[in-house]
């Protein structure tokens, strides 16, 4: 047929594996044109630039 496990796997392990994949918060800068707020290597929402 193909490989399977042997054993189920807890839920223990499946959350310690789980806890590893999360995301992450992105990286906030100030715009050099107008001082508000932007998420880095992105176009300005304030200003366009």
């Amino acid at each position: 047929m193909g490989a399977l496990p042997k054993k189920k796997q807890t839920v223990h392990r499946q959350g310690r594996r789980r806890a590893a994949i999360k995301l992450n918060k992105p990286t906030l800068v100030k715009c050099a044109n107008c001082k508000a707020t932007k998420v880095a290597h992105h176009i300005c929402e304030a200003c366009g630039k």
